[in-house]
């Protein structure tokens, strides 16, 4: 009796590594109802949108390592907000492997609300969003 599980897999050819595709449905903002499916730059954009606009730990439907943590930001001096939204935001994305990294960041602070342009550098291409942390979060 073997004490170990036994299998016929054969890996002496290595293994294969396969992306999973990122078909998803997609929802229209204007009409507020999906719109059917989509993949590549598509769901990747949508993605990115769902992630800069979910407040993270706050909602049991996503897990703890999705959406963008805005907690204790404001009150800050401006440049450290910001730096911190940079680095936030940068760990939001880092779960997704389709999702390189981001550029192009600029901020501006008015009437107390942090805004922040970024793009975000994807495997299809780059996305280009807007995220605002304020106090009516």
């Amino acid at each position: 009796m073997a004490t170990l599980p036994a299998s016929d897999l054969d890996l002496s050819q290595g293994v294969v590594f396969r992306e999973k595709p990122s078909l998803t449905w997609i929802a229209d903002p204007v009409t507020k109802r999906l719109r059917g499916r989509g993949d590549g730059w598509e769901a990747v954009r949508q993605a990115v949108e769902v992630i800069v606009h979910v407040e993270r730990f706050r909602w049991q439907i996503y897990s703890p390592n999705f959406g963008t943590d805005f907690d204790g930001l404001l009150g800050n001096e401006a440049g450290f907000a910001a730096s911190e939204l940079k680095r936030r935001l940068t760990d939001a994305f880092l779960p997704d492997n389709r999702i390189l990294g981001i550029s192009d960041f600029a901020y501006t602070f008015q009437d107390a609300a942090l805004t922040a342009a970024v793009t975000v550098d994807t495997v299809f291409g780059p996305v280009r969003t807007t995220v605002e942390a304020g106090p009516a979060r």
